[in-house]
């Protein structure tokens, strides 16, 4: 991996216009040119100062439960045969998925840059979630964008984001799903910037909120790290990391610590969708380069440039664009992709929760289904770890429709 620099984080990877090989930039209106330039200089200077890493440090153990577990599933290892199944267990972080990371990154610079208000997008709710608390925290007003597809889907966030103060303002525009979430956050924002602080909740966006993002995750690679020295004695010969890709926080987060060590296979898992359909959101499968909310990456678009609609059981995949990270180490031969289907995915979920007694998200799922398909082609030698980043509250209504368990 000769263009992947050792010992420089990859997200620091870019040119001076903010591109990662083909993907990133900042492909902004005029208005947006100096406020995107003061947080860029701002969260240069935060993420190298003691104060706040310490502070944020502080929050990370205390607030959020940090470190989340790092274990073994041998019933899984077992029932799959062939490689050992490891998981980062950060739906156990507080919040209920790795959503607070970035959340209470994004609320510390608001208060260091002075301003009273946030606002976000959310597709799951969980990054919404996650914002509110965190807003509640540092005494921020609060302002959530979200689909209104996904607020019915999704009913329980939305009911958990306004009893924690916060305003959710529903996006009744194209597929009323988190790409239309995150345009009115960014419209939002453009119009209101001299007084509010944005988060993003993916890396996704300009290439300031990428970065910020995939550094607010990357705590999750670098614990996993130093778990799996633990566990094992070593960073494992054999080791694939298997990860669901929408946005790319939580992957590039587990990711993160892994991309410059050669021997260990990154695997991201898209959604495919419903199985027999062309509609998923597989946009490292499937997509040509393009620009959406600021940034260039690999897009699902028809032959003018039009964004495509997209379809997958969960919502927090259902993006028709990834992160520019990703695009980028897919173009480098670091990543290799695959989808599933949603119903590999609900497959998956009764699998893990009977034989596991977790009961991951439909986002992580993706990946335990990709896993399935995986575990049993490979030595008893190796090893496949996931990330079970979210947890499957909020999808309870859609299990009990899909699965019928009743």
């Amino acid at each position: 991996m000769s263009s992947i620099k050792k010992g420089i984080p990859f997200i620091d990877q870019h040119d001076e216009n903010g591109m990662w090989g083909k993907y990133g930039g900042n492909f902004i209106g005029e208005t947006l040119k100096k406020p995107v330039e003061d947080l860029t200089k701002a969260f240069e200077k935060l993420r190298n100062d003691k104060g706040f890493l310490d502070e944020l440090e502080y929050y990370r153990k205390n607030y959020i439960g940090r470190p989340t577990p790092f274990l073994e599933l041998p019933a899984l290892t077992k029932h799959w045969g062939g490689a050992k199944i490891v998981v980062k267990h950060e739906a156990q972080a507080y919040s209920g998925s790795h959503k607070i990371n970035n959340a209470i990154v994004h609320a510390m610079i608001a208060v260091a840059t002075n301003k009273k208000e946030i606002c976000g997008d959310t597709g799951a709710g969980y990054a919404g979630s996650a914002l509110a608390i965190a807003a509640s925290l540092f005494g921020l007003k609060a302002k959530i964008f979200m689909g209104a597809h996904d607020m019915k889907r999704q009913k329980i966030q939305v009911f958990r984001m306004r009893s924690l103060g916060a305003e959710v303002i529903p996006c009744h525009q194209g597929s009323k799903t988190l790409v239309e979430a995150v345009s009115s956050c960014i419209r939002y924002y453009t119009a209101n910037c001299d007084r509010v602080h944005m988060c993003v909740g993916s890396c996704v966006s300009s290439t300031i909120w990428v970065k910020i993002c995939a550094w607010a995750q990357s705590i999750i690679g670098k614990e996993m790290e130093e778990q799996m020295i633990d566990m094992f004695g070593k960073i494992p010969e054999k080791l694939s990391i298997v990860c669901a890709i929408g946005g790319g926080s939580s992957s590039y987060g587990t990711y993160s610590s892994f991309i410059d060590k050669d021997h260990v296979k990154l695997i991201g898992v898209e959604a495919g969708g419903p199985e027999g359909k062309k509609n998923g959101a597989d946009s490292l499968s499937r997509g040509t380069i393009g620009i959406l909310h600021g940034s260039k990456s690999l897009l699902l678009q028809d032959r003018n440039g039009m964004v495509s609609n997209t379809t997958s059981i969960s919502a927090g995949l259902d993006y028709p664009s990834n992160s520019p990270l990703h695009s980028h180490l897919k173009d480098l031969g670091r990543l290799s992709v695959m989808s599933v289907s949603d119903e590999e995915v609900l497959e998956s979920f009764k699998l893990v929760s009977r034989l596991t007694g977790l009961q991951p998200s439909l986002e992580p799922c993706h990946s335990f289904a990709a896993t399935a398909k995986l575990a049993p082609r490979l030595s008893k030698d190796s090893v496949i770890a996931t990330n079970c980043c979210g947890n499957a509250l909020k999808d309870m209504d859609i299990l009990a429709e899909r699965l019928k368990l009743d």
